[in-house]
């Protein structure tokens, strides 16, 4: 159990802890402000519980620690993870998660716990974890790609699920992030080491928060209102105004395919489906790209116009999304 702690701090109850976590064999892992039992605990089989399992903890005493929460909080039903916040003095901040294997778990807590004096005088706060696993994070630079986001993200914090990138609402040339992680125990380490460290990509000065939910809200309205322009297109046929195909189109799939090669990036791989037909011609396709050796898709929609024999509307589809991917990896056309 490696421990940072001030030694001369609240000496008895550390020896009381690291005497209780040999007596029972518990192993209690401290990493970036926690200190973590299970996740999963010995014996556990299966996969992690389901959301609604967890519960958070606060207005703990400072020198308070595991032998007397872990004992207490497995009373009313098993634990899959508990992890209390410390201080680099060895106090705890005053609040832990406690996640159990089932919601019933969860709720016998809450019933039991909230308002329960751990000591006299001291009741504590029990009640369910919101569980956020969304973060924004705004004031990056205009010139950031998602795909550049994506992978510097993946190096400096773990279970990352997606990004979002788009203009932000509140800085003028500046982009807005939204950054959606496999818990909220992941996220909220995120939050710590992006608020912690300097990614260089901000232009105004970054800022991490926790997702608002009318933010959300908003970027969202945003998305359908674009997504709406690009379907209704021109106000007398109802399709998109592009214009003809260029050289560069034609010959973007050949450019791909050289450059993956190139970069022994695998052979792309193109799904497209057509979903939407307008009467003049033009053809709407949501298009993906897989390249083997990059750690995500490329995903969007695209317009095309079926001109000219010996060529579908899906060749179109895929030789558009092709000069789409060769910009996002910033190819000169």
């Amino acid at each position: 159990m490696p421990l940072t702690w001030t030694n001369s701090i609240n000496q008895t109850n550390k020896m009381a802890l690291l005497a209780w976590a040999k007596e029972t064999c518990t192993d209690l892992v401290q990493i970036n402000g926690q200190r973590r039992y299970g996740g999963p605990p010995p014996g556990w089989v299966g996969d992690p519980p389901p959301a609604g399992t967890e519960v958070f903890i606060g207005k703990l005493p400072q020198d308070m620690y595991e032998n007397v929460l872990i004992p207490l909080f497995q009373s009313v039903g098993r634990l899959y993870e508990f992890r209390l916040m410390m201080t680099f003095s060895g106090l705890n901040r005053g609040f832990a998660y406690a996640k159990y294997s089932s919601r019933r778990g969860a709720k016998e807590a809450i019933a039991a716990f909230n308002n329960f004096e751990v000591r006299e005088g001291c009741a504590i706060v029990v009640c369910k974890s919101t569980e956020k696993c969304e973060l924004s994070v705004d004031g990056l630079a205009a010139s950031v790609s998602q795909r550049e986001l994506e992978a510097l993200l993946r190096q400096v914090t773990a279970g990352l699920h997606s990004v979002t990138l788009c203009a932000s609402p509140c800085q003028k040339r500046a982009q807005l992030a939204v950054l959606k992680y496999s818990s909220h125990q992941a996220a909220a380490m995120a939050k710590k080491t992006l608020m912690e460290g300097n990614l260089s990509l901000s232009s105004v000065g970054m800022r991490v928060a926790w997702l608002n939910p009318d933010l959300k809200q908003k970027l969202q309205l945003c998305k359908e209102k674009a997504s709406s322009s690009r379907v209704q297109g021109g106000k007398s046929l109802g399709g998109p105004k592009q214009a003809p195909l260029s050289p560069a189109l034609c010959n973007a799939l050949d450019r791909l395919n050289a450059l993956c090669q190139k970069q022994y990036l695998g052979t792309p791989l193109f799904l497209t489906k057509c979903v939407q037909a307008n009467p003049n011609g033009w053809l709407r396709f949501w298009c993906r790209v897989v390249i083997p050796g990059c750690p995500v898709p490329f995903s969007g929609f695209t317009w095309v116009r079926q001109d000219g024999p010996g060529r579908s509307g899906h060749e179109e589809a895929k030789a558009a999304v092709a000069l789409q991917v060769l910009r996002m990896l910033g190819c000169q056309l």
